[in-house]
């Protein structure tokens, strides 16, 4: 029976490169895998998903008005999503009932929180409906644990207020654990100094 899976982790936690070699292990069985991302997620390309350590791949583009459920190709084998914090609810829902009625396998990779440490709407709902949750694990500079998506401004300063999404990577966010976090927060702290 298929799963609804979801494996979150902080920024630069290999979320996309663990995407793209689940896309690859499928392909390799000679699976049809439906490769997908959120429209909002456009710094690689509209279209292309892309790790940090130069995996890449087409993806189809799914805009927050799309449903799920009317698009998935109906030969798909399984269905793997990149950025799923960026999915509406509606559509988290629709990959449960793909999930569920079709017996389709859906992996999720994505983020938990934002930057000011509260749930993203896909993320959230990924939490109430899938049978498998797995953190995918990344490390402080300190080396704890990290669990926290800091944001930092152009000179490098910690961000604590601003729109929930802005789209970047290690130019303007680092995953860290809590009590750095915490210490960049009370002294609006550089990166730089977290240790």
């Amino acid at each position: 029976m298929a799963k609804l899976y979801f494996k979150f982790g902080a920024m630069n936690s290999s979320k996309t490169a663990n995407a793209l070699m689940t896309q690859f292990n499928y392909q390799e069985k000679d699976k049809k895998v439906w490769l997908i991302k959120p429209a909002v997620d456009d710094r690689d390309g509209a279209d292309i998903i892309a790790s940090r350590i130069g995996l890449k791949s087409k993806a189809v583009v799914i805009r927050p008005q799309d449903r799920i459920i009317d698009m998935y190709p109906h030969d798909t084998d399984v269905i793997i999503c990149d950025e799923a914090q960026f999915l509406t609810a509606a559509q988290v829902d629709d990959l449960r009932v793909i999930v569920s009625e079709h017996d389709i396998p859906v992996l999720c990779f994505g983020l938990r929180t934002d930057f000011q440490t509260h749930l993203f709407e896909g993320s959230k709902r990924l939490l109430e409906l899938a049978d498998s949750i797995t953190e995918i694990k990344s490390i402080c500079r300190c080396g704890a644990k990290a669990t926290v998506n800091a944001r930092f401004d152009g000179q490098g300063r910690i961000v604590t207020e601003g729109a929930a999404v802005v789209i970047g990577g290690n130019e303007c966010y680092e995953g860290v654990c809590w009590s750095c976090y915490n210490k960049l927060v009370k002294t609006h702290g550089r990166r730089t100094d977290i240790h």
